[in-house]
């Protein structure tokens, strides 16, 4: 008896650590990046799309960087090869959408962040957002965002009526920091969104460079090198190493049911959440005021009332050796939104030229808490607003949810190998 026992136990086990069953829909999805930018994994993710493009209804490809030089030209560039792999892909599996589709897709969205009211003016991406999400359809649509939240909010202000149609999983983290403004106006107005905010677990796709295996830093060369035109490609960003941190966005649409974020999936297991963490400063802060990791936190400034056009940049923070714009509220206030995935004590300095202003100095402390204490200040969440879970036994380096990916990652990098099989020459 306890032999038999023994054995379902075990069967039990093996059928919950195996991969998860594949969506049995094509999902519409979306996907908003700031390839071309600062960080080169968009374009690994970019990569990854691409070769599994035949799982999904693509309607958009959006540039929307809001740091750095990204532009809907590395997009085209990475259709391009795409093009010249295709043959290979076609005699491997139906699906695949062509390249002049893909093209026809492509769309420019904002450069750079919003300003503190969080929205500006429309742009191509942010209206090619509004006519998907407004499409007739039994789905919703999935936007995948890699970078900023610059054009979903946009979208969102100017049309309103697509916060029903529309689902977001966000790789947020890095991405929050540089996009406070949008970030809060999304939180603030839409609370009421379906929405994953993944500030942390994505890092458990990353690789471990020093790990010395064909999963991590041997990938490159065991399944990736002389791997046609996206393979060649593949080596000028981090030199092959597989970051692909915003791949689990993909991953989450390939596997099982995105409509339950707490279920296990390839792309992370998500908590639900019910607060969005909000801390607001009207003093010069010191080491003892500590806050929670990814929080939204506004350091407000008295100073001379002047008269400026609104949301005009007119102060700067610089802290963690960055700088961040801040803006006038009117009646003598000035403010600058600061988020960061950083933990520890820094230092900081708020300065103007505007005559009169007084320059600051502070220190504030960033604990790996998430979300954590509630506070009157927080924005109030509404029933399908998802993150990293904070179990710690899901933790790695101090990264809450991490494990929720990585304990699949192995599975779906052998996944992706035999589509880089495809493109042997």
């Amino acid at each position: 008896m306890n032999k038999v026992v023994s054995l379902l136990l075990l069967l039990f086990t093996v059928s919950i650590l195996s991969a998860q069953k594949p969506v049995p829909i094509k999902p519409r999805i979306l996907i908003s990046t700031d390839i071309g930018g600062t960080d080169p994994d968009d374009n690994q993710s970019m990569a990854h799309f691409l070769m599994y493009s035949n799982l999904f209804e693509t309607e958009g490809l959006i540039s929307s960087p809001s740091y750095g030089n990204g532009s809907v030209s590395e997009i085209l560039r990475m259709i391009d090869l795409y093009e010249k792999d295709l043959p290979k892909f076609k005699k491997q599996a139906s699906g695949f959408p062509t390249p002049g589709y893909l093209r026809s897709i492509t769309k420019q969205g904002r450069s750079g962040s919003a300003p503190y009211c969080g929205y500006q003016t429309a742009t191509e991406g942010s209206d090619w957002i509004i006519d998907c999400a407004r499409k007739e359809s039994t789905q919703p649509l999935w936007i995948l965002g890699w970078g900023g939240l610059d054009d979903v909010a946009q979208a969102l202000h100017d049309a309103p009526d697509i916060q029903d149609k529309i689902r977001i999983y966000w790789i947020g983290g890095p991405n929050k920091k540089w996009s406070t403004n949008s970030y809060a106006y999304i939180v603030e107005n839409f609370p009421n969104l379906w929405f994953i905010e993944n500030n942390a677990s994505y890092r458990g796709f990353i690789a471990n460079y020093k790990q010395q295996d064909e999963f991590n830093a041997g990938y490159y060369d065991t399944f990736i090198h002389g791997r046609g035109n996206l393979g060649n490609d593949f080596y000028n960003y981090l030199k092959g190493n597989t970051k692909l941190g915003d791949t689990p966005s993909l991953l989450y649409m390939m596997d099982g049911n995105p409509n339950d974020p707490i279920k296990e999936s390839w792309g992370g297991s998500f908590t639900k959440f019910t607060h969005s963490p909000r801390i607001i400063y009207d003093r010069p802060t010191t080491t003892q005021d500590t806050v929670q990791v990814y929080s939204i936190i506004e350091f407000r400034v008295k100073g001379p009332e002047i008269s400026i056009p609104a949301d005009s940049a007119c102060m700067t923070m610089t802290i963690n050796k960055q700088t961040w714009n801040g803006f006038y509220l009117g009646d003598g206030i000035y403010v600058v939104r600061h988020s960061t995935y950083s933990l520890g004590t820094f230092p900081y300095t708020i300065v103007s030229d505007i005559p009169g202003f007084p320059n600051q100095e502070g220190e504030i402390t960033i604990e790996n808490v998430w979300p954590g204490k509630i506070r009157e200040t927080d924005y109030k969440l509404g029933n399908n607003w998802f993150t990293d879970r904070d179990d710690e036994n899901l933790f790695q380096k101090n990264l809450h949810g991490f494990k929720t990916v990585s304990k699949w990652r192995i599975d779906a990098m052998t996944d992706w190998a035999k589509r880089w099989s495809w493109l042997k020459y």
